[in-house]
C-alpha cells in the first residue's frame, strides 16, 4: 500500500486524473471501474477536459461501477447511473455498449449480481479500480461487520451511510435502504487500486485503515492485501497519520 499526501483537493483530483489518463494513454481499451460520491467529481472534471483540450479518447474503454442502489430508477437524481452520466459519461466518447452499472431494478438481483461478474470476467478483468472510503471505513458499499461479501451482491445500508449520502434525496427516509455492490474479493481482483480521500471527516477512516490489522469490522483494511494499492489523500484525510 502506497500512500501519497498532496496539498489539497484541487491536487489530489490533478493526480487522480493524471493517473487514469496514464492508464488510458498506456492501453487505451483498459477496463475500469469507477466511483460515485463527492470525493471523485475533481477528477472527473479533470478527465472531460482532458478529453476535451488533450484529445485523450474513452472510445475503446470499458466502465463498471463499484454499485447501485436498489429500488430507484436510473434517472433519479440520487441513482448511481444518473451521477456517472452527469459528471463523466455525457461529456465524453465512451462507448453506451461498454458502461456497465449494476441494474438496481433487476427482477432477479442475485441473478443480477452473478451477471455482473461474469461481465467483468468477459472484458478481461478490471485493470483500474477506482474508490473511496466511507466515514466508517467502508469500501464501494461494503459496510463494517463480521464478515464482508467476496464477490458482487446485494447488501443493506448502514444508517451512518445513508445519512451520508442524503444530498439527493429529498428526506433521509427516501434514502434506499439496499445496494448492489462488488464484493471485496472484486476489489482486490484489479490489477490496480487507487483510493481517494479528502477532508477532516474521513482522516478516522483512514488512519484505521493504515494502522489497523485486516478486519471486516474496517473493510477499507483489505486493500493491504493488494500489492498495487495507491492512497491518495489530501492533507486534511492525512491528519491522523
Amino acid at each position: 500500500m502506497d500512500v501519497i499526501t498532496l496539498k489539497n483537493y484541487e491536487q489530489l483530483s490533478k493526480k487522480a486524473a493524471r493517473i487514469l489518463a496514464g492508464k488510458i494513454e498506456l492501453k487505451p481499451n483498459s477496463v475500469l471501474c469507477l466511483p460515485t460520491g463527492g470525493t471523485p467529481l475533481g477528477m472527473y472534471s479533470r478527465l472531460v477536459d482532458y478529453y476535451e483540450k488533450e484529445n485523450i479518447s474513452f472510445n475503446k474503454i470499458t466502465s463498471f461501477n463499484l454499485d447501485e442502489y436498489i429500488g430507484i430508477k436510473p434517472e433519479h437524481p440520487g441513482s448511481f447511473n444518473k451521477y456517472m452520466y452527469k459528471n463523466l459519461f455525457n461529456h465524453i466518447d465512451i462507448k453506451e455498449g461498454n458502461i456497465y452499472i449494476p441494474n438496481g431494478n433487476a427482477e432477479d438481483l442475485k441473478k443480477e449480481c452473478i451477471q455482473y461478474e461474469k461481465d467483468i470476467s468477459k472484458a478481461g478483468g478490471i485493470d483500474l479500480l477506482v474508490m473511496g472510503i466511507g466515514e466508517n471505513g467502508h469500501l464501494a458499499f461494503l459496510e463494517p461487520g463480521d464478515s464482508i461479501p467476496a464477490w458482487t451482491s446485494v447488501v443493506k445500508l448502514s444508517e451512518h451511510t445513508r445519512i451520508a449520502n442524503s444530498s439527493e434525496f429529498e428526506n433521509i427516509d427516501l434514502v434506499p435502504k439496499k445496494a448492489i455492490t462488488v464484493g471485496i474479493k472484486t476489489i482486490l481482483s484489479a490489477k490496480e487500486i487507487i483510493l481517494l480521500a479528502s477532508g477532516k471527516n474521513k482522516a478516522w477512516a483512514v488512519e484505521k485503515m493504515i494502522k489497523e490489522n485486516i478486519t471486516p469490522q474496517i473493510p477499507a483494511t483489505f486493500l493491504k492485501l493488494h500489492d498495487r494499492a495507491t492512497i491518495l489523500l489530501d492533507k486534511a484525510a492525512a491528519d491522523k497519520i
